[in-house]
């Protein structure tokens, strides 16, 4: 038994482009790796995971190649922004061609906190690409209240 399918030309259009799509960009990519502009994107973002523990807040964000000089971190009450400057430079020298590249980027993250932090006891490490924030928050004492009792 046969069936009769009917296709939208708009699914077969789609599908079409996919497959030109993908064929230019294996074709263009082997030929200009560095002109995959999205995936070179990814080498200047700052993925952070903030973790509440309990007394503290601990922050890492992830910085690859980043040195320590090119580190600028400002705390303020609830707020912490890490800024961070990339400079990354190589040469090729073949016998046929030379190849230079450099890439400068700077970019910035701010966090927020929802208790007031301790500037003066937070410390910041740099370690093989990841930067760990420990951001102690400010204890606030209970008042100390007595009911009195008239005699």
């Amino acid at each position: 038994m046969k069936f009769l399918v009917r296709k939208a030309p708009e699914n077969f259009i789609r599908t079409v482009n996919d497959e030109i799509s993908s064929l230019l960009n294996r074709h263009f990519d082997s030929y200009f790796p560095e002109a995959a502009y999205w995936e070179e994107m990814d080498k200047y973002s700052m993925p952070v995971e903030i973790c509440d523990k309990g007394n503290d807040y601990e922050v890492k964000a992830e910085l690859p190649g980043v040195k320590k000089e090119n580190l600028d971190i400002d705390l303020d009450k609830n707020y912490l922004t890490i800024n961070a400057k990339k400079e990354e430079e190589s040469t090729v020298n073949e016998k046929s061609y030379k190849k230079s590249e450099f890439r400068y980027g700077e970019f910035s993250r701010t966090v927020y906190f929802p208790e007031e932090i301790d500037t003066e006891k937070t410390e910041a490490k740099l370690e093989h690409g990841v930067l760990k924030i420990y951001a102690p928050k400010i204890r606030i004492e209970k008042e100390n209240k007595k009911k009195l009792i008239v005699k």
